[in-house]
This record gives C-alpha cells, sequence and structure tokens, in this order.
C-alpha cells in the first residue's frame, strides 16, 4: 500500500528546494535568490513586507493554499538587510550557485543549485553600508564555568577579539560598556534566576544558542584550529569559563559565515579590575556617549571626537567606554598625547595625511572573509601608502619621541611591494564588486590586455556595423542594441520595418519597435561574448591572487591600521588639549582627587550663549582628610554640573586624555557611580522614586575606598521626613563603611549637621548674590553651608504667575516660622481650594525714577551733566 505523499512531497522541485533550506535556516528570514531579486515566501514574507513597507503577492499554491511573497532587487538588496537588521530580523542569504547552463545540461527542467552562503545578523556585519564607521560592533557571548563567568567579545568587521572573567554583579556594567549588536548566551545560563534581570535588559539582542557550543575543551579546540597553534599559552591564561566563550563565538561566526572564517586577531586577556567599572545608569547619566536627548554631538565623545579616520573614531570611544586603572598605561598614552601637544607642525601635517587613510581595517576583514571587492584593495594601497608617508613625519622632529609614538612608527611597518604591486595592478577608478570587471589597469598583465583589446575592438565592430546597415538600408534611426535575453540586436520603428529585407532576420515586434538580427551580427556577438567572459574570467583570477597576497600579509597590515588608528587617537586628543585649553593630569595609585580650575567638557562648549572663557571654574579636594563634599545650594546655581564634570575628568585623565582643569591629580578611580537625575521605568514597574533607590542601592552595596561616587537630591521623590532620613543614612554609609570619594548634593540643609559628627565630610555650597529683589547665581563652590534654597525665585523666573509667587511667598514665611499646625490651618482658611491671592500692588514710580525720566543723555552739556550728579545724590540721601 503506498503511502500517501507528505506536502513537501508534493511541492514543486523550487519550492521543494526552498523549503530545504528554509529548515536549515528556522530562525531567519531566508533570502531566495531567483534571477535579479531574492524572493521570501510564506511566513517570511508576512514579516518582510511589514518590516519593509512593500507588496506583499502570492505566487502559486502549496500544500491547497496560495503561498504568500514578496522580493527585493539584488542590486538593492544592502539597504533592505540594513532594514531588517535595524529590526532584530536575522537574514540568511541564499544564491544560486551554480551557472543556469550548467543547469541546463543535465535536463531542460533542471533547477538551478541554490545554498544558504551567509547568515547576517546584527553581530556578524561586514558591510559599510550596514555599519556606523566610527562606532564598533561587537559580537559578544558569556559563558559559565561551575562558579566562574567569563565575557568574551569580537569586531568581525575589524578582526579585534578580548575576553576577561568577569564576576556576576560586574556583568550589567561590562555589557554597558561594549553596548553588544548580539549577544550569544547558552539555554542552560538563561535559566539562571539570578540573571533574569541582567539578560530581560539584552532581550532585543539575545541569540540563545545550545549549551554544547560553550563547552570549554571544544572551545580550546576551535581555537587552535584556528591560529594554528599547539597550544594557547602564548596568548594568555584562559579559564574554562573563558575558553567557552571564545569557543561560542567562534562557532557562531564558522556557522554564520558558511566556514569562511575572516581574519580574528589572537584573543586578548583582559585582566579582571584593569578598567574602571562604569555601570549602564552612571553611563547614561554622565551622557559619555550619547545624550539623554539621543543626540551624539551633544555627548562627551561628540564633543572631545577630533579624529579624522573611522577606526580612530572607534578607538577614542573604545578609550572612554573602558578608562585604564595602570597608572603606568595611562601615562604611555598621556605622554604620546604631550608630544603632539608640543609639536604642532608635526600634528597638523599628520592631520592632513590621516584624512586621505582609508577605513584599511574593514576593509581586510571583507577581503579575508570573501566579501571585499577592488575598493578594499585600493584601501589596502592606499593606506598603506600614507602608513610610508607618515613614518617620514614621524622622523622629522629633533626631540626623540616617547616609547608610546616609537611603537606606533614600529607598527606601520613597511609595505612598499604590496602598495607597489597594487599600485600597478588597479585602475584609478574602480568597480565596487569583482564580478563587474573592468578594474585591472592596462600592462599589468598581458594576456589581460589582448583579451580587452579584442572585446573593445570588437564593440568597434558593432559601431561599424550599424552605420554600414544605415548606409545600405537608407534608415539613418537604425540602431544596433543590446539587453541580456536577445543579445544584440537591429531595431527601427514600425514604420521602417517593411524595408528591411534579407539578410534581417524577423526576432521581436513591439509597440515602438521592431527588432532584427543577422548572421553577420551572431557571429560578432558570439565573438565579442567569448572575448568579454575571459577577460572577465582572467579578471577574476587576478583579483583572487592580489586578495590571496592581502591575506598573506593580513596580520602586518592589520597591525599598520591599528598604528594609524592610534596616531589619529594621540593626535586627535592632543588638538583638543590645545583648542579647549586643557591640561596634562597626574594620575597615581594614591587617593587624592584634587582639581583646580576644573570644567565641564561639554557645558562649556554647548551651554546657551556660552562663549570661550564664559565658563566659571571650579576646584575640587577629595583627599583623604575630606573626601566626603556636601554640596548645597539653590537649583540652577549649577550642582549637578559641578557634580558631572569631576566624573568626566576623573574619565578623561584614566582614558589618557589632558582635562580640563588648570592642574588636575588623580588617585585611580576604580569603580565610578553616578546618579543624578532619574525618570520611571514603567517597563518595569518602577518609580522614580524606585528607580532612585535601586541606583543608591548599587552604589552602597559596591562602592569601595577607590570609587568617586556622585549623587544628586537623594531621598526627593518621597515625603520630606522620609527623604530626609534616607538622605542622612546615606552619607552616613558612605563616610563610616564605604569610605570612598563622594560629591553630595542635597536641598537637606538638615544634613550640614552632620559635619559635626562626621570628620571627613566638608560642607560646599554654591555661590549666590541677591539684588535688588532677584538673585544672581555665580557658579561658584564655596566652603559653607547654604542657608536658603531660592527655589522661589527659580520658579518666578520660570515664569509661575505673579499670584502663585506671592502665595508661595506668604507659605513658606509662616513655614520658616515653625510650622505650626495653627498657621497652616489659618493658611488653608484664607486661601480656599483653587482660589488666587491678589496680585500686589506695584509701587509707584521712585523720585530716583522720575528725575531720570526726562533725560536724555545726548542733549546733556559737561554742566548739565554736573548738575544732575549733585541732584541724584541728594535724591539718594533722602534729601528732594
Amino acid at each position: 500500500m503506498n503511502r500517501p505523499k507528505t506536502a513537501d512531497e508534493r511541492a514543486t522541485p523550487m519550492m521543494a528546494q526552498y523549503l530545504a533550506i528554509k529548515r536549515a535556516h528556522p530562525d531567519c528570514l531566508l533570502f531566495y535568490r531567483m534571477g535579479d531579486f531574492y524572493e521570501l515566501f510564506f511566513d517570511d514574507a508576512v514579516a518582510a513586507a511589514g518590516a519593509l513597507d512593500i507588496t506583499l503577492t502570492r505566487r502559486g499554491k502549496h500544500d491547497g493554499a496560495d503561498v504568500p511573497m514578496c522580493g527585493v532587487p539584488v542590486h538593492a538588496g544592502d539597504s533592505y538587510l540594513e532594514r531588517l537588521i535595524r529590526k532584530g530580523f536575522k537574514v540568511a542569504i541564499c544564491e544560486q550557485v551554480e551557472d543556469p547552463a550548467a543547469a541546463r545540461k543535465r535536463g531542460p527542467k533542471a533547477l538551478v543549485r541554490r545554498e544558504a552562503v551567509r547568515v547576517v545578523t546584527p553581530g556578524t556585519l561586514t558591510e559599510d553600508t550596514l555599519l556606523d564607521a566610527r562606532r564598533h560592533n561587537y559580537l559578544a557571548a558569556v559563558s559559565r564555568a561551575g562558579d566562574d563567568l567569563a565575557l568574551a567579545w569580537l569586531d568581525i568587521s575589524t578582526g579585534e577579539f578580548c575576553v576577561q572573567p568577569v564576576a556576576a554583579e560586574g556583568l550589567a556594567a561590562e555589557l554597558a560598556r561594549l553596548q553588544p549588536g548580539e549577544l550569544l548566551v547558552s539555554e542552560n545560563l538563561l535559566q539562571q534566576p539570578a540573571l533574569y534581570e541582567l539578560f530581560a535588559e539584552w532581550k532585543a539582542a539575545l541569540s540563545p544558542q545550545p549549551a554544547s557550543r560553550f563547552d570549554s575543551a571544544a572551545g580550546a579546540r576551535r581555537l587552535k584550529s584556528l591560529y594554528d597553534v599547539g597550544a594557547l599559552d602564548g596568548f594568555g591564561e584562559f579559564g574554562r569559563a573563558e575558553l567557552g566563550a571564545c569557543g561560542a563565538l567562534v562557532a557562531y561566526v564558522e556557522l554564520t559565515q558558511k566556514g569562511r572564517l575572516p581574519r580574528l586577531g589572537p584573543p586578548r586577556v583582559v585582566a579582571r579590575g584593569a578598567t574602571m567599572a562604569i555601570d549602564a545608569a552612571t553611563r547614561r547619566n554622565l551622557e559619555l556617549v550619547d545624550s539623554l536627548s539621543g543626540e551624539r554631538g551633544a555627548s562627551l565623545l561628540g564633543v572631545i571626537d577630533r579624529t579624522v579616520t573611522g577606526a580612530g573614531a572607534r578607538l577614542l570611544a573604545a578609550y572612554l567606554a573602558a578608562p585604564l586603572t595602570d597608572p603606568a598605561a595611562i601615562d604611555r598614552r598621556l605622554d604620546a598625547v604631550a608630544y603632539f601637544v608640543a609639536e604642532a607642525r608635526l600634528r597638523e601635517a599628520l592631520c592632513e595625511r590621516l584624512r586621505r587613510c582609508p577605513d584599511v581595517e574593514r576593509a581586510l576583514a571583507r577581503l579575508t572573509v570573501g566579501r571585499g571587492g577592488p575598493r578594499d584593495l585600493a584601501a589596502v594601497r592606499d593606506a598603506l601608502a600614507q602608513a610610508a608617508e607618515i613614518r617620514g613625519l614621524l622622523a622629522e622632529p629633533d626631540q626623540g619621541p616617547p616609547d608610546a609614538v616609537a611603537e606606533i612608527d614600529r607598527d606601520l611597518g613597511r609595505h612598499d611591494p604590496l602598495v607597489d604591486r597594487l599600485g600597478r595592478a588597479l585602475l584609478p577608478d574602480l568597480p565596487l564588486l569583482a564580478r563587474d570587471g573592468g578594474f585591472i589597469a592596462p600592462g599589468y598583465a598581458p594576456d589581460l590586455d589582448e583579451l580587452v583589446t579584442l572585446r573593445d575592438e570588437s564593440r568597434r565592430l558593432i559601431a561599424g556595423l550599424q552605420q554600414r546597415y544605415r548606409d545600405d538600408t537608407g534608415i539613418a534611426a537604425l540602431k544596433v542594441r543590446h539587453n541580456n535575453v536577445l543579445g544584440y540586436y537591429v531595431e527601427v520603428t514600425p514604420k521602417h520595418a517593411d524595408k528591411l529585407e534579407d539578410p534581417f532576420i524577423h526576432r521581436q515586434t513591439l509597440a515602438s519597435a521592431v527588432r532584427f538580427t543577422t548572421v553577420e551580427l551572431g557571429e560578432l556577438e558570439s565573438k565579442i561574448s567569448r572575448a568579454a567572459e575571459r577577460a572577465l574570467a582572467v579578471e577574476i583570477k587576478l583579483f583572487d591572487d592580489l586578495v590571496g597576497e592581502v591575506a598573506a600579509r593580513a596580520d602586518d597590515i592589520a597591525r599598520a591600521a591599528r598604528a594609524l588608528a592610534r596616531l589619529d587617537l594621540a593626535r586627535g586628543l592632543a588638538e583638543l588639549a590645545v583648542e579647549r585649553n586643557y591640561t596634562r593630569p597626574v594620575v597615581d595609585d594614591s587617593l587624592a582627587f584634587e582639581v583646580r580650575g576644573g570644567r565641564h567638557p561639554v557645558v562649556e562648549v554647548l551651554a546657551p550663549g556660552g562663549e570661550a572663557g564664559s565658563f566659571v571654574p571650579n576646584d575640587c579636594d577629595l583627599g583623604r582628610e575630606r573626601r566626603l563634599w556636601l554640596v548645597t545650594g539653590p537649583n540652577m546655581a549649577g550642582k549637578s554640573t559641578f557634580l558631572r564634570q569631576n566624573a568626566l575628568i576623573a574619565i578623561l585623565a584614566q582614558m589618557g586624555g589632558f582635562v580640563p582643569a588648570e592642574a588636575a591629580r588623580i588617585g585611580v578611580v576604580d569603580r565610578l557611580f553616578s546618579r543624578v537625575g532619574a525618570a520611571d521605568d514603567l517597563a518595569r514597574g518602577r518609580s522614580t522614586f524606585m528607580v532612585e533607590m535601586v541606583e543608591t542601592a548599587a552604589i552602597l552595596n559596591q562602592a569601595g575606598e577607590r570609587a568617586l561616587v556622585i549623587l544628586d537630591e537623594i531621598g526627593r521623590g518621597t515625603a520630606t521626613f522620609d527623604g530626609l532620613s534616607i538622605a542622612w543614612a546615606t552619607v552616613e554609609q558612605l563616610h563610616e563603611v564605604n569610605r570612598c570619594r563622594t560629591l553630595f548634593a542635597t536641598h537637606y540643609h538638615e544634613l550640614t549637621a552632620l559635619a559635626a559628627k562626621l570628620a571627613a565630610l566638608a560642607c560646599h555650597s554654591m555661590r549666590v548674590k541677591e539684588w535688588r529683589d532677584d538673585v544672581v547665581f555665580l557658579y561658584e563652590v564655596a566652603p559653607g553651608a547654604s542657608d536658603r534654597a531660592y527655589g522661589i525665585h527659580v520658579a518666578r523666573h520660570a515664569g509661575l504667575p505673579p499670584a502663585v509667587i506671592a502665595r508661595a511667598e506668604e507659605v513658606l514665611a509662616t513655614l520658616e516660622h515653625g510650622e505650626q499646625s495653627g498657621d497652616l490651618a489659618r493658611l488653608a482658611h484664607d486661601l480656599p481650594l483653587f482660589s488666587a491671592a491678589p496680585a500686589p500692588d506695584k509701587p509707584g514710580p521712585s523720585p530716583l525714577d522720575e528725575a531720570f525720566a526726562d533725560v536724555r543723555p545726548d542733549e546733556l552739556t559737561p554742566r548739565d551733566a554736573l548738575e544732575l550728579l549733585y541732584r541724584l545724590k541728594l535724591l539718594a540721601d533722602g534729601d528732594s
């Protein structure tokens, strides 16, 4: 008895092929190549049509139902890919891997063989069109072995590969630093309750993987095979968790690239504690990479970025995200910046050269993974040529360079033979893809030159044949054209079609044209086609040879690319220091924090109406005897700016940059915490106050002696006495238990009483000046406590109605006299709900006002002016 056929068995050959490839990639949209389009079917088509806003159609039936279908042109595939990747999709690219002519040899109905050649995911992008040139795109993996956790990450577009052991409580901060585009986690680890909340934060980037891919023994084998070594000791010390994370990354890249691994640098082991730990809330509050409104230009990174290359910008972002904790390593970076600060001419000359450097890191990655083109070869050529010129520039100054610059000089290397070969091989104007041909320069390959001459001569013969046909027929409008379906053909308008007789053979009739061919034209087309195909085949072979030579030198090229990025970064930081008057900090192993004349690097540049030099600088000294500053003062007086600027100065100093201050000495900060401002977290059911308390809890539970903590208005989201109590207890905990350097801003003036109890607490306030019933903010920090909050003055500037301001002043006066319940009851009785207090009568003009009313300064004689002065003096003294 014959069993009934399954739906797949009843499908057409093309649909059966599609379904087989789709089964191998169930979590991806399948771009199925059909001619000049990538087609999507079934649920993929429905999802893609909605995401791309393209038309959803139908094509045939499968198992009795219509098949949903949509498609995108191959030539525009990258733009559609970008939109899908940005929306969280993964896409498997299925190409025709067989020539249709070869398929036809198997039979007239034989199907062209197709395979998925690549899986495009958010963490495995290499195309410039899909990447931000100035940002890294990390693929990360978290692995657990016993009680140990490890985090590994790589950027497939540059070859950077790192791994570090990490504590569970520090994992969130490390992920916030990396901001990976995709995060690999084993299915087992996702079930750990302690990590639920953390992984929920990264849900959009998560790619769950089978636990077997995180096996440490398998990871070690993968790494040894990838780097062709017998042992991994030369790369550093790897624990089981680190091997599992690295192995998972390599396996995933191999899977998505279908076996074609890009060049990956050896994994660099980052020691625990080697960088300043900064959690996600602190990064957000300090606006390191993006402002709270999402603008890069208003962030710290946007303000300090003076790099001129994509690689330099990516390195700057990496340095800013991970300030160092080793004073010696920080000093090496500072030495390089100081060198370029002193060498102005060299700095300017380097800028001009670096501007001409293409992004060789990403070009090299595309070439080694098999997705490069002639322009990527040109990028390698041009960058290495500029590297040679830059080495010459670095040799010019009389003073010897510091070790960091000398190392850059060595790493740039010498690449003359490769630059020369690529220079001889490539034309000035190059196509994007090698398959387009026309990129090898004349004279480089004689056999190619012969084929190109034959091809081009044949094309000239076509032009000559067209003229002869015109002369023979007397039809001046006759044209010889070409398309991919008919090849070469003769075209005339319908009114001339009857004039064409033997040797013209009719091919096609259209509404506006009639097409013919001839035996002579067919033979010439065959000759041209063979010459063009042979020329393209030779070009492709030459391209592969050039790529092979580049791949053979990939490590040296990558080292030079990294050196160019470091050079661009050091030069850019030096340019910033000169332009903005930054100074070199001293970073050491002490617990000092001394900043003289510090400024906020972003506010001093972007403040509305701000001009160079208009920012008011302030000192900050959090030495051991005064490590906790209690900062009071009114809103709008600059407390938050003062707090933030000192945190940013610490970051800039430890990343290896100069700082906006007259002088700075920073004892290494190992953890930085900032709780400045808060908002609701509605998605997790948290109020503003709850968010504030969660962030404060993290600080009190994690901050140690080397931490720097900045806190602003703790406790303001609840009742007055509740908030004061929490703030009071927090100050005591920071002083007595955490013992960290702290800037604590508050409106609770009662906290200043703690100065008598806590030896290392120092009270400071924002200076204000009262002038003619108004308040002038001086933006200066001074010793002592503020005695008033000036909130009503700020409300007046904000535009609250005069009646509201007057009533507020009345209530405040009563409250300041003791908050007696009887007084409050009287106030409530005197002012019915929702009624407004009458606006106070405005005083009439004073005698001085009247005296000035009729004065016309331009008409005063010297004698008149003197008399007016005496008169005003009398009025001021009370005599009229």
